[in-house]
């Protein structure tokens, strides 16, 4: 089957070997323009527009998803399905019509479940114990269409945003060139969504990753590890930024929420609950650092608390 694939960011590269190893004809990709990258703003193709160009792939960087000219490429190239990850940019109307089977999304959540641009992180920061990938007929409405296939995964306690949207992203890709197979042999239907069970997930802010030591050590452990590693879960000390990565939750309750001990050998931090032991640290202009190397070179007085 002739089709053109459409993604942006590295989770979405997986999809594209994929599809590349599959049976179908990858006839090109559509992906966000280049954007201005580093200290010099210089300007970088997206990792899906480098790895085609590899490839050998017909790129198209549409400023605007109903742009003419694009559209016009699009119905001339004549794909008979578009499959798509994180794209980045809403498809209307015109778009949507143009392939005979539809655009097949490859969302990471297990639908209807996290609707929106942040499903792992989200999924992480609620306490979600399983989540997943689905491929669904894209619509205009937000990840709202009917699915034609889901998988599920675990949350491990050690995952990460980072690290739990990698596997997805593999496990997505062979679900998707699966529902793409049986698609263009005609023996599954879509299934709508149940109406029921519905949760958004939007895009995360800083404000989200602003740690919370008023919550339980377990809410802290998860909205740190859904921050990672964008956009990075932060705290205040003295009024200064410091970045922290993943932290360890023990059984010990010695500290006030927030309140900070600096051992040689370990940080700790106060929750509302039990304490949790500091990762990674990483103080404004500076490189990530072991928790207790950090505490080497800062003043932290007894009773300092982080805000």
């Amino acid at each position: 089957m002739r089709i053109v694939f459409a993604g942006t960011p590295e989770t979405a590269l997986p999809s594209l070997e994929a599809l590349v190893g599959s049976r179908h004809d990858v006839a090109a990709v559509v992906t966000r323009p280049d954007a201005r990258q580093g200290r010099g703003r210089t300007l970088h193709p997206s990792p899906i527009a480098a790895r085609a160009a590899e490839l050998g792939i017909e790129v198209l960087k549409p400023e605007r998803a109903d742009d003419p000219a694009f559209l016009d490429r699009l119905r001339e190239i004549g794909p008979a399905c578009c499959p798509i990850v994180a794209y980045g940019a809403l498809l209307k109307r015109d778009a949507l019509d143009v392939p005979e089977y539809g655009w097949l999304n490859l969302h990471f959540s297990a639908l209807p479940a996290w609707r929106g641009a942040a499903p792992v992180q989200r999924s992480i920061m609620a306490g979600d114990e399983v989540t997943g990938a689905t491929v669904f007929s894209l619509v205009e409405a937000l990840d709202a269409g009917p699915v034609l296939g889901t998988i599920t995964e675990r949350i491990r306690d050690d995952d990460t945003a980072g690290t739990l949207l990698e596997r997805l992203a593999h496990e997505g890709a062979r679900l998707l060139v699966d529902a793409l197979d049986h698609v263009e042999d005609g023996d599954i239907a879509a299934v709508a969504q149940p109406e029921d069970g519905v949760t958004y997930a939007p895009k995360l802010t800083t404000d989200d990753a602003h740690v919370d030591w008023s919550r339980p050590a377990f809410a802290v452990d998860r909205q740190v590890r859904g921050c990672t590693p964008a956009p990075g879960a932060w705290t205040l000390l003295d009024g200064q930024r410091v970045k922290l990565g993943p932290v360890t939750p023990t059984t010990d309750d010695t500290l006030r929420p927030g309140e900070v001990q600096a051992g040689r050998r370990e940080v700790r931090v106060g929750t509302a609950t039990t304490d949790v032991v500091l990762g990674t640290v990483q103080p404004t202009g500076k490189r990530p650092m072991a928790a207790a190397d950090w505490a080497r070179g800062t003043t932290i007085e007894p009773g300092t608390v982080l805000a």
